[in-house]
């Protein structure tokens, strides 16, 4: 039997390097940052939920069931995270940033492969230098375990997948995929890169 694999797309930050613009709502060649992410994952997972802490009804128009942070004060992607495996019955979660408009068309399969490989909690992708903490496929099972940890006072994503049985899975193949936007000048070149692709 092949696993169930709903996404939460994370926009639930202050987005202060934008100077406090919504980032999934930021315009990139067009189309609303979060639309890009969107058309990358859609076709890989079964339901997509979006994590948003304002501007609700406008994420809302994307089609998607939108969610917000249970815990108040804007606490990071843990906080989004926490909801969001509350509100799925899949046996994985998809977690990704709004702000990645190169995600891989392959995400989804090569995480879940690894994962199966090494019977692990959790993928975390990697750019092939660096882990992308925001970029994960885990499981729902495992919300108990990020909600103690966040409301201990702990906000670094790493620091709690590095307690569970998690793999590493490279994307070096595609440097590009985790490309993030987070001031006007990102943004900009970024814009030049996709035309370019």
């Amino acid at each position: 039997m092949s696993s169930q694999i709903d996404a939460v797309i994370l926009a639930g930050g202050m987005a202060r390097r934008m100077g406090g613009d919504d980032k999934g709502l930021v315009e990139l060649n067009g189309e609303a940052m979060i639309k890009h992410a969107i058309d990358r994952i859609k076709p890989q997972v079964k339901e997509i939920l979006i994590n948003a802490n304002r501007n609700q009804t406008r994420y809302a128009e994307f089609g998607f069931k939108v969610i917000s942070d249970e815990h108040s004060g804007f606490l990071g992607p843990l906080a989004g995270m926490i909801t969001a495996m509350g509100k799925t019955d899949a046996d994985y979660l998809l977690v990704v940033p709004c702000d990645c408009p190169l995600l891989p068309l392959d995400l989804v399969p090569r995480m879940l492969a690894a994962i199966e490989a090494e019977d692990a909690e959790i993928a975390v992708a990697s750019d092939g230098e660096y882990e992308q903490p925001v970029v994960m496929l885990l499981k729902p099972s495992l919300r108990d375990s990020m909600k103690a940890f966040l409301e201990a006072g702990e906000r670094k994503v790493d620091f709690w997948y590095i307690k569970h049985h998690f793999v590493v899975v490279s994307f070096a193949d595609q440097p590009n995929a985790f490309v993030n936007v987070n001031t006007p000048e990102q943004k900009q070149r970024l814009a030049i890169e996709i035309t370019k692709s």
